[in-house]
This record gives C-alpha cells, structure tokens and sequence, in this order.
C-alpha cells in the first residue's frame, strides 16, 4: 500500500509533462499550419477567405494565444521569413480576416 502514493503522484506528474509538451507550440506546428499557404506567400494570387490556407491562420493563431506561445510563433515566422515575400505575409491575416496584435514583418521585434 506505501507504493500506492507514490505510483500516484509519478503518474500525475507524467500527465502534467506531457500535456505541457503537448501544449508547447514549435516552428513545425507554426510551418504546418500555414503550409497551405506556401503558393500565395511565394508568388502571391488569390486567398480563398475560408479555404485552407485561412483555415491554417485561424488555427495559429487559435494556438498562439499567451505572450510566450505568440514570440515563438514570432521568432518561427521570421526565420521562415527568408524564402517569402515580405509583403504578401504582412497582408495574410487581413485577407484571411484574423486579427492579430503585431504586425508582420522583419524587423517585427518579437520579445516585445
């Protein structure tokens, strides 16, 4: 019966972990959701307000609702930055109609 205790708070302790890992957003999670955006952040064209790539935005920034999660979402954006036009990222939340509290851009400084 001693051993009872214990299993129970390794096993809530595993739980807690492993929903904070679940919950962490990273550069993948932040790559995929906007991965059916990769055509029109390259070359531009048309953004279907509730096709896919609006759905992406939605969902990111559904998961990036803390100060911590949105700089990492930042810091992602901005390292992806490099292969996509400037430009057409900055208008991609206004043409999916998310609103988000930075704007996007390079010298976004995103520990702020």
């Amino acid at each position: 019966m001693a051993m009872a205790p214990k299993f129970i708070t390794c096993l809530v302790l595993t739980v807690c972990i492993a929903a904070t890992v679940d919950a962490a957003l990273t550069c993948g999670t932040v790559t995929s959701s906007l991965a059916p955006c990769a055509t029109y952040l390259s070359k531009g064209g048309a953004v279907v307000p509730g096709g896919p790539c609006c759905a992406g935005v939605k969902k990111l920034n559904d998961m990036a609702q803390t100060t911590p999660e949105r700089q990492q979402a930042c810091k992602c954006l901005k390292a992806a930055a490099k292969s996509i036009n400037p430009s057409l990222a900055s208008g991609l939340p206004g043409k999916c109609s998310v609103s988000i509290p930075y704007s996007i851009s390079l010298s976004t400084n995103c520990d702020k």
